[in-house]
């Protein structure tokens, strides 16, 4: 069995654009393997018009090789779309079109798998290189078992969909309950959306992008459904996006997040969330200018929008005409009281969760981890005790508002190579803002910043 350099788990952007940078080194043999049978990018919420919250630049590789022929601009002129797009005058592709140009680089790559379940990763002692076993329907009907030697592990198996506890147990009621109305994440919204208009009443909980979006879609036809929009934040806050703010998602930025305790990196986490989480300021006024055109002739619109409300609670019971409709119990968090809400179904945009998979669990032992159980991500991404499994978009609680980035995926891509090459084939900037994020001589305990990447001379193969 011949030993790949990388062996990459999952392949969604991040890996996709990891696969991309590595398909044109000489010294690196890399395979990538997911268990879908093709890409597919939140195909869950490929809303017709939506557009991604970073400009084009923002692609699989351009941030480290602009010249590579996989690039987003490549993409438009295989395609004959790049007037049409220099014309449109927006660096913001369509999200539909972001996850055909995905398509379009991974058709072009021979290092992708698919229809390939990594079940573990184990260590070879003898040989001191990584396991991948991976699970393959055969043409039979059975399933046979592939295995790949690996000097490195990449995971890029992304963050998976996460309801709170009380919208968590109603699902899973409502999913065993016939009748009842669904319960779903946004994840799953554009499957049910017919269902969500015919169920007569929707209430979307959670703020954020994509709540807005499932509000915006679902408003056009408000009316015939009741249509309401809770959220515990304290208003519908849009995303910040001023220059000194973006330069955030920087190196320095980074080392900084990643040099605070622990305890800080949390509070900090969750003080940040409107950095990256918020509403595109045109959505919000889209959605403001909509309410308005639809009443101001008099039209009703049966909606309320609540913010500053928390669902503490819920459950299915029989209404009144004889169905069934999910309750919900609200708590304003400023008057610190509650009531309760009656809808015939729920689209929870309430956010995705990263983990340590399960897949791992025969080499635990070398895992580098917290006190409550998650990644302890090094500052070069590393997550196992030699430093030759990495991680991507698993180390937000790590590396703070740069993890889900994806105009920052190639950077973090070329830290990776450069540790698995000796050497730095796309060069890692270390400096590219104006700020400084700490105090001079260190943090304010006297401590000093993590260091930035190694170079390239000090990385292990």
């Amino acid at each position: 069995m011949s030993t790949y350099d990388v062996v990459g788990i999952g392949i969604g952007p991040f890996n996709l654009g990891l696969a991309a940078l590595a398909d044109p080194l000489a010294d690196v043999d890399a395979v990538f393997l997911d268990q879908a049978d093709e890409f597919r990018w939140h195909p869950g919420m490929m809303l017709e018009g939506a557009t991604i919250q970073v400009p084009f630049l923002a692609d699989l590789v351009t941030m480290a090789d602009p010249t590579s022929p996989f690039s987003f601009l490549a993409f438009l002129k295989a395609t004959g779309r790049l007037y049409p797009f220099y014309v449109r005058e927006s660096f913001y592709p369509l999200r539909a079109e972001y996850d055909q140009y995905c398509r379009w680089v991974a058709a072009r790559l021979d290092s992708l798998r698919w229809g390939r379940r990594v079940v573990a990763v184990e260590h070879d002692a003898s040989a001191d290189e990584y396991v991948v076993t991976a699970e393959v329907a055969g043409d039979d009907g059975g399933i046979r078992r592939e295995r790949y030697q690996a000097r490195h592990v990449v995971l890029g198996v992304g963050t998976t969909p996460r309801l709170p506890p009380p919208l968590a147990g109603l699902a899973e009621s409502a999913g065993r309950t016939p009748g009842a109305g669904p319960v779903i994440h946004t994840a799953d919204y554009l499957p049910h959306r017919d269902a969500l208009r015919a169920s007569g009443a929707v209430t979307v909980v959670g703020s954020g992008q994509s709540a807005a979006e499932v509000y915006r879609d679902l408003l056009e036809d408000a009316g015939a459904f009741r249509l309401d929009w809770v959220t515990r934040s304290p208003r519908f806050f849009p995303m910040e996006y001023t220059k000194l703010t973006l330069e955030m998602t920087s190196p320095e930025y980074t080392d900084h997040f990643h040099g605070l305790t622990p305890e800080l990196r949390d509070l900090v986490g969750r003080e940040q969330r409107n950095l990256y989480k918020g509403i595109s300021g045109d959505l919000i006024d889209d959605i403001y200018d909509t309410l308005y055109r639809r009443t101001a002739l008099g039209r009703e619109v049966p909606t309320t929008l609540l913010s500053d409300t928390e669902v503490v609670a819920a459950r299915t019971e029989p209404a009144d005409d004889g169905g069934l409709e999910h309750v919900l119990t609200l708590r304003h968090a400023q008057l610190g009281r509650t009531v309760e809400h009656r809808t015939r179904a729920v689209v929870a945009a309430t956010g995705y969760g990263a983990g340590v998979p399960e897949l791992l669990e025969p080499v635990r032992d070398r895992l580098l981890l917290d006190d409550r159980g998650r990644f302890d991500v090094t500052r070069d991404y590393a997550v196992s005790t030699d430093g030759r499994i990495h991680t991507l978009n698993g180390e937000e609680h790590t590396h703070g508002v740069t993890a889900p980035d994806l105009g920052f995926g190639p950077w973090r891509n070329s830290v990776v190579l450069a540790k698995v090459t000796g050497r730095e084939p796309y060069p890692v900037e270390r400096r590219i803002a104006f700020q400084q994020f700490g105090l001079p001589g260190g943090l304010p305990d006297g401590g000093t910043p993590a260091a930035s990447p190694a170079p390239a001379a000090e990385a292990t193969r």
